[in-house]
This record gives structure tokens, C-alpha cells and sequence, in this order.
């Protein structure tokens, strides 16, 4: 299937998908993966996503974590900076005697799309894990979700540290701590030097308005499309420095506000069992036609063409 099929629908160009810095917004990034496996008709995506990853994909941090020492130093710098490639989630680890946990931290709530980001994540850190190694490493990953009827496919194919623990109280990585100390086969000190001081860069320039626009986005999600001053006091900012600090990152409150509603009613339409007229409803639209009128200004047809145009045949 050609790839700029998957994106059609999406107001998202397959250049702006593959660009080594790109940051697709989580609603984008959902639809995404709701189309392409619509499209496939393949429910375990998430598996070939984890399989097929390689750390050079993740920019900086994955040159960093390549060229670090130890699986250590690498974990570390993917939990310092991991936050260049993604504000929705970050990896917190966890020292419990002679075992690490490395757990997922949400920043905004991954919704529908939970199961496969933890499953690709996880599985995709395994595999990594085992390629800056250079061999198979013990461990297991522990995961929430029941096991899906299509797992025995993949399960050959899987790491040894991506043995699946299905049914778990938390979603995580568990290993032994001796395994941090293990040598990374492609070890350059000076290089690492010189990766880690452009993450730092990549890292200030995100600055305090990013972090702002990133806490509005997720109380839209969380709590629907509330007034200026409710989302101000939510985010424990006066108007004025709210309306700011989006300022400064060429944004505006409507903006942000537009671009949720937008990525989200690009998740719904893909779902041929909600209607026009609840999608307007969860939306936070009096009717269907304000609905149809806005999404029109934000992509250039209408909610009913989209819909259309995401039923073709792949």
C-alpha cells in the first residue's frame, strides 16, 4: 500500500511524517494508526511497528544512546531527553534491589491508543536494548491489556527481553540492574559528548511555552473544551500569562483549541459508528452545521468528504 494513501485524509503530508525532527500531535498520530489498520486490515501494527524500529529514527537521543558507554547511560539520556521527540509521554525508571522498572509517565491521556503505544514502545525499547548490546538481554515487559487473539503470530519474532506479561497492575520494562552496566557495542565517548550537548539545545529551545501548550492540549483532552479563564485556572496561570505564553510560540488559545478538535474529529470520522451529529456533540458544537462550517476552515472540505474519501478501498 502506498504510504501517501495512509496519510490522505489526515491533513499531514508524508514529508511531514518522515522528517527526522517532525512532532506529529498524539490526535494526528491516532488517526494514523486507526487508518492504517483499517486500511491493512492488520490489528497487531504496534508488533511491526516495534520490530521494524531502529534507533536511528529518534534523531539526537538515538545518537546519544548509540555512541553511550553503558545500557545505563543510554537509558538515562533517553529519560532526560526524551521529551525532543515527544511531549506526551516520557520513561521514568525505578531501582528495586536487583531489579529496574522502566514505566511509561503520561502527560496527556493516550485514550484509544494506549495499547499500541505502550505495546511499540516497550517492545521497540527491547529491541534496541538489545541491538546497542549486541546480544539478547533478560527481562520480561509487563503490560496491562489482555492478550490480543492475533499474539501468537508474533511471538517467535520477539526479543528475549521482549517476553509479555499480559494481565500486569502497570505497564513496564522489568530488568536485572546488572544489565544498565553492560557495554553499548558502539560506544564513541565524543560523540556522545557532542549528541548530548544538542539535545540540551533541542531541549531549551522547547522552553516553558511548549510545556504550556503541551498542559492545554492535554486538559482539552482530559476535560473537554473549557472557557479561556477555566483553562487558565487550571493550569494555575492568570489570563494574561496563559494568552502570553502561547503568544510566544506563535500560537492562541483558539488555535490550540482548534488543532485538538480537529485532530480529534479526524480520529472520529475514521469511526464509521460514531455520527456527524455526535462527533459535533463531544466536540463541544451546538449543531452539526457549526461543526461542518469549522471543519471546513480547518481542512478545506467537509466532514462528510472526509468520511468519504477514508472508506476507499486501499
Amino acid at each position: 500500500m502506498p504510504p501517501e494513501e495512509v496519510v490522505a485524509t489526515l491533513d499531514l503530508s508524508l514529508e511531514e511524517l518522515t522528517h527526522p525532527d517532525a512532532r506529529v500531535p498524539l490526535s494526528t498520530f491516532t488517526a494514523l494508526v486507526r487508518r492504517a489498520e483499517r486500511l491493512t486490515g492488520e490489528p497487531g501494527l504496534a508488533y511491526h511497528a516495534a520490530l521494524s524500529t531502529r534507533v536511528s529514527w529518534h534523531g539526537f537521543v538515538g545518537f546519544a544512546a548509540m555512541t553511550a558507554s553503558t545500557l545505563g547511560e543510554a537509558l538515562e539520556l533517553a529519560e532526560r531527553f526524551g521529551r525532543t521527540r515527544t511531549d506526551a509521554v516520557s520513561l521514568v525508571s525505578h531501582r528495586d534491589g536487583d531489579s529496574v522498572s522502566v514505566l511509561l509517565e503520561e502527560h496527556v491521556p493516550l485514550g484509544e491508543l494506549r495499547e499500541f503505544f505502550v505495546t511499540a514502545l516497550f517492545l521497540g525499547i527491547a529491541i534496541i536494548g538489545e541491538g546497542l548490546a549486541g546480544r539478547p538481554l533478560e527481562g520480561r515487559v509487563d503490560v496491562r491489556h489482555a492478550e490480543p487473539s492475533y499474539f501468537p503470530r508474533f511471538l517467535r519474532a520477539l526479543p528475549a527481553l521482549g517476553a509479555l506479561c499480559f494481565g500486569q497492575p502497570v505497564d513496564r520494562i522489568v530488568i536485572p540492574a546488572a544489565v544498565l552496566a553492560l557495554p553499548v557495542v558502539s560506544a564513541d565517548p565524543a560523540a556522545t559528548r557532542l549528541a548530548r550537548e544538542q539535545c540540551e539545545r533541542e531541549l531549551a529551545a522547547l522552553g516553558e511555552g511548549s510545556r504550556v501548550v503541551t498542559r492545554l492540549r492535554g486538559l482539552f483532552q482530559r476535560e473537554g473544551f473549557v472557557a479561556l479563564p477555566v483553562a487558565a485556572r487550571a493550569l494555575g496561570v492568570s489570563t494574561r500569562t496563559l494568552k502570553r505564553r502561547l503568544a510566544e510560540q506563535e500560537t492562541s488559545f483558539s488555535r490550540v483549541q482548534d488543532d485538538v478538535r480537529r485532530g480529534r474529529a479526524l480520529v472520529l470520522l475514521n469511526d464509521p459508528r460514531v455520527s456527524l451529529d455526535e462527533i459535533a456533540a463531544r466536540l463541544g458544537y451546538s449543531d452539526t452545521a457549526n461543526f461542518s462550517r469549522a471543519f471546513r476552515r480547518w481542512t478545506g472540505a467537509t466532514p462528510g468528504e472526509v468520511r468519504a474519501r477514508g472508506r476507499r478501498p486501499g
